[in-house]
């Protein structure tokens, strides 16, 4: 997958026992050691801190001997996110008949023009699967998949808040704001000042998927880090929270590739 790097990235290849692996590496100010993540646009990702900091002025050793040691965990990945990529690929984008995820389950898209000024969209049900059924307005303007983004995001506000509402008096936390956002891997941060964001995306993640991120920030609230305690707290509101934190890792290229360029 080629990609044109930022100013604070370079690509570089690694001869590993499995042969070369294509990677970037990104430097950043907030990093305190390597790390690897794979990006669903970008590959195989390498975090570390900036040359500057001691210690790491040439880290190509430490890099190669970091990838090798993790070789198969990032195969495995790679080789997930290709056919991962291969299906969405397959789905014909977001025009009429084009396949979609909304609440977790697969929905069929169809577009018609609309007989009013405003654009409508309808979720039904049929006996070849559930459709989004988008009515372009007479004087909508918008493309379509614009229209649908926009639909979306609504629906992922409200749920969102929703789950908010739901668990913070449960935990005995009080947020001092909650936005969305269109991250390009995460689901969820939470500040020490009390502010969630949240990915819209999570919209097309089954309920259960976004109840979890939900309460994982909230949980922030009283316990920043992610050790025993900050579990016990989750699983109390999410005993199966593993369960859904799966789904997500293994559906994330998808969502995040999903209407990921709006008219």
């Amino acid at each position: 997958m080629a990609v044109t790097p930022t100013p604070t990235e370079r690509q570089a290849v690694a001869d590993l026992p499995g042969g070369q692996l294509r990677y970037l590496v990104r430097h950043s100010s907030r990093s305190r050691r390597l790390r690897i993540t794979i990006d669903p646009r970008r590959g195989v990702v390498v975090s570390l801190p900036p040359p500057e900091r001691r210690g790491w002025r040439r880290p190509e050793r430490a890099i190669e001997t970091f990838l090798a040691e993790r070789e198969g965990w990032i195969r495995r990945h790679v080789a997930r996110a290709e056919q991962a990529r291969a299906l969405i690929a397959s789905r014909d984008g977001v025009g009429d008949g084009a396949t979609l995820r909304f609440r977790g389950e697969l929905h069929r898209i169809r577009i018609a023009t609309g007989s009013g000024r405003r654009s409508t969209i309808a979720r039904e049900g049929g006996d070849e699967g559930d459709a989004l059924i988008v009515q372009v307005g007479r004087t909508d303007r918008r493309a379509p998949e614009r229209i649908l983004r926009e639909w979306l995001v609504e629906r992922a506000q409200s749920a969102i808040d929703r789950e908010v509402e739901r668990h913070a008096s449960a935990l005995r936390v009080t947020p001092s704001a909650v936005s969305l956002r269109d991250p390009r891997t995460r689901w969820g941060s939470a500040s020490r000042e009390g502010r969630l964001s949240f990915s819209w995306r999570l919209v097309l993640a089954p309920p259960e998927a976004l109840e979890t991120v939900v309460v994982h920030e909230l949980a922030h609230l009283r316990v920043f880090g992610h050790g025993p305690r900050f579990w016990d707290v989750v699983a109390s509101r999410r005993p199966d929270h593993q369960v859904w934190r799966r789904w997500l890792r293994a559906h994330s290229l998808e969502l995040h590739a999903a209407l990921a360029t709006p008219g």
